[in-house]
């Protein structure tokens, strides 16, 4: 039995007013491609299909021509709702795509698992969409999947009156634990009574303590818990993990997993090379573990320094990429400058540098630019020196009002969303400083 795991698609994601379409239709056919190489029997993606609840037609085009293309490749594919999916848009296609060996979790029943906290019996009955016999390729039960997406508080427990926020936490957190391990004693029991020697496989959407985020991830809390310690997960053979876009090992458990995104969704991502994680089984014992790089389908860089040292860096790597190869796309920057002082012409002095490099030229003749500049900030490291070299002149001059007008200069607040994120900042400030100011008005 061989899966594959992989997570965080965020189809119709717009990554600085850029479509992320191209990307995802190449990494899409890449996928297809690496189940028919590898004889892949299941496909596990782990939430996050869509970026937005109301995805954009193309992204739903794209979500339905990839399940008619697997179905034709005699895998299974499984897809698990996560927080930024829409549950009922998920569920709105699951009966149909059903009938293309795809099954469809977009979230937990809450009203088996309400029960549970009062009934016994109900305590005995898993929610019945979420324990999948996996088939391998001769139609044979391969696996048992214990099939979570992201879980809402409102699905495995209910609220009483008096709790503390620390009982309320502890609560939440065991009762998720709780639901795991009611989903892995179903597979045992389903294991057991049909005497198959077959892994039990889980999965989830959260946060799992300790991993190393991204500044695309948003903070997700299941109430008011930030995170899920790992022995909170039960002993199956493999946990298939999605939420966090870092590929990484969790509570260095092998077999627990965050595959990551399979493309960059923001510029500190490309840190990070991207994957999908294969797993393979004979029978119950699993074999083999084995991350497959994801090709890079949009050229993106991140470029750090003073003007001068840009400048320079930017004409090497405009130098690099003619040689290697024809550029047809133009790379997407993220330019981060170490500056002493505030610059408010700084985006047309960056603007200057770039027009000054080549451009190429595809078969049709379309101009293209070498670079597109997306992002634009001031290194944080300067920003702080700077405000701290400000505080030891003039601290004691002025007002926390002019702290924070002069902590906001060294930032960029560019285009629609950045200003209305701006006008939030401000809001927030005022309302923090006046309860500081007037601790009585609180009270």
């Amino acid at each position: 039995m061989k899966l594959l795991h992989t997570s965080d698609w965020h189809l119709g994601q717009s990554f600085f007013t850029k479509s992320r379409k191209a990307e995802h239709q190449a990494f899409l056919a890449w996928l297809l491609e690496q189940v028919a190489a590898h004889d892949i029997d299941a496909v596990i993606v782990a939430g996050d299909i869509f970026d937005t609840g109301t995805p954009p037609s193309y992204a739903r085009e794209m979500y339905n021509q990839f399940i008619v293309a697997i179905s034709q490749l005699n895998c299974t594919l499984v897809v698990l709702g996560g927080n930024h999916d829409s549950v009922s848009t998920l569920n709105e296609s699951k009966q149909l795509v059903a009938c293309l060996n795809t099954h469809v979790v977009a979230n937990v029943v809450p009203s088996v698992i309400a029960a549970e906290v009062t009934d016994d019996t109900a305590r005995s009955t898993p929610p019945h969409n979420q324990i999948i016999e996996l088939k391998n390729s001769t139609g044979e039960t391969g696996a048992i999947l214990c099939a979570i997406p992201f879980i809402r508080p409102r699905d495995v427990i209910q609220s009483r009156a008096g709790e503390s926020g620390l009982e309320k936490r502890q609560a939440l957190g065991e009762a998720i634990k709780q639901h795991y391990h009611q989903l892995y004693q179903a597979a045992l029991a389903v294991r057991e009574e049909k005497q198959l020697n077959v892994p039990i496989i889980a999965t989830g959407h959260l946060t799992a303590l300790g991993v190393s985020q991204s500044d695309s991830v948003r903070d997700i809390y299941i109430g008011s818990l930030d995170g899920f310690a790992a022995d909170g997960f039960p002993p199956a053979d493999y946990i298939a993990l999605g939420h966090i876009h870092r590929p990484q090992v969790v509570a260095k458990s092998e077999h627990i997993r965050y595959s990551g995104s399979p493309i960059p969704l923001s510029f500190d991502e490309l840190k990070t090379t991207k994957q999908v994680v294969i797993v393979e089984f004979d029978q119950a014992d699993r074999v083999a573990i084995s991350p497959l790089e994801v090709p890079r389908f949009q050229p993106m860089a991140v470029i750090k320094g003073d003007l001068s040292s840009i400048e320079s860096q930017l004409k090497a790597f405009d130098a690099e990429t003619n040689e290697s190869a024809p550029q047809t796309k133009p790379v997407w920057l993220c330019i981060e400058v170490e500056l002493q002082d505030y610059l408010a012409d700084l985006p047309q002095r960056i603007q200057t540098l770039i027009e000054g490099l080549s451009v190429e030229q595809t078969l049709e003749q379309t101009v293209i630019p070498s670079f597109e500049v997306l992002q634009l900030r001031r290194s944080r490291n300067t920003a702080k020196q700077s405000l701290t070299q400000t505080a030891r002149e003039t601290l004691a001059e002025l007002t926390p009002d002019d702290v924070f007008a002069k902590r906001l200069e060294l930032e960029s607040f560019e285009g629609e969303i950045e200003t209305l994120r701006l006008g939030r900042i401000k809001q927030q400030f005022k309302q923090i400083l006046s309860e500081v100011e007037n601790p009585e008005q609180g009270a």
